[in-house]
C-alpha cells in the first residue's frame, strides 16, 4: 500500500531521530536506538530498501524509554511492562520513582444510552397512525407489520408517542437492509423481559418502602433500566469485537 504524502512526510530516518533526541539526551546514539529496537521496545517501519523510518509516535516512545532510564532508573524489563500496559490502552504510570503502575482510564459512558431522567420523561408527542407513518417514512404495509409484532403500540387514546416514532424510524432504516418487522420481534421480547425483570426487583422494594434512592428519586426503575440498556450496548460492542 502506498503511503499518503502527508503521512510519508512525517517519517524520519534514524539519523533524524537521533538529532531530535540529542538535545535532551546528549549521550544517545544510533547504536542505542538500534539496541532498543532489537529489544522490541520500539518498532520502526522499513522501506522497500530495508531502511528504518520512524514516526512521531516512535520518537515519543523513545523519549519515554530514555526518561525512564535516566530519571527513574527503570530496567528494560520494567519499561517493557509499562509500555505493554500503555499499548493496551492504560494510562501512563505516575512520575514516582517506584515500580510503574499504569492506570485503567476512566471510560465515558455511551452517549447514546439514555439516563434515568430521559427514560422517565413522559413525552408530549401524541401522533396518529398516519402522522407516525409519514414522520418515519413508512408505507402502510410496514407500519401494520410493526403493529402486528408489537413493536409500536398506541396508548389508550389510540395515539403513538416519541418512543414509537424512534422505533418506526429505526425499523424503516433496517428495512433498507432487508430486515423486516417480523425479524425485529425478538427486540420487543427482549425489552419486555428486561422491563419484567426490573419490575420483579423493584416491586418488593416498593412493598418495604425502600424505593427512594440516594439521588432523591422515588423509584429506581428508570435507573435500573438505563443500566440494562448500557449493558445491552456493551454486549453488542463486545460481540462485534470478537467476530
Amino acid at each position: 500500500m502506498v503511503e499518503a504524502p502527508d503521512r510519508a512526510a512525517r517519517r524520519m530516518t534514524i539519523g533524524a531521530v537521533l538529532s531530535a533526541l540529542q538535545e535532551e539526551f546528549p549521550d544517545v546514539s544510533i547504536s542505542k536506538i538500534r539496541y532498543l529496537e532489537a529489544e522490541g521496545l520500539v518498532t520502526p517501519e522499513r522501506t522497500g530498501a530495508g531502511y528504518r523510518t520512524f514516526g512521531e509516535a516512535d520518537v515519543e516512545r523513545l523519549r519515554y524509554i530514555l526518561r525512564a532510564q535516566r530519571d527513574r532508573f527503570w530496567p528494560l524489563k520494567v519499561i517493557r511492562e509499562a509500555l505493554d500496559a500503555m499499548d493496551r490502552g492504560l494510562e501512563p504510570p505516575s512520575g514516582s520513582d517506584g515500580p510503574p503502575t499504569p492506570r485503567v482510564p476512566v471510560v465515558p459512558g455511551d452517549p447514546a444510552v439514555p439516563d434515568a431522567a430521559e427514560l422517565s420523561l413522559p413525552g408530549t408527542l401524541r401522533l396518529t397512525a398516519r402522522e407516525l407513518r409519514e414522520a418515519a417514512g413508512l408505507d402502510l404495509r410496514t407500519f401494520e407489520a410493526l403493529e402486528t409484532f408489537g413493536l409500536v403500540r398506541p396508548d389508550r387514546s389510540g395515539h403513538f408517542g416519541e418512543p414509537d416514532l424512534a422505533v418506526a424510524r429505526a425499523a424503516g432504516a433496517l428495512a433498507d437492509f432487508g430486515i423486516e418487522a417480523r425479524h425485529l420481534r425478538p427486540f420487543r421480547t427482549a425489552a419486555d423481559r428486561e422491563i419484567g425483570l426490573v419490575q420483579q426487583v423493584v416491586s418488593p422494594m416498593r412493598g418495604r418502602g425502600k424505593t427512594r434512592q440516594a439521588n432523591g428519586s422515588a423509584d429506581p426503575t428508570a435507573e435500573i433500566l438505563s443500566q440494562c440498556i448500557a449493558l445491552h450496548a456493551a454486549l453488542v460492542r463486545s460481540g462485534l469485537r470478537t467476530e
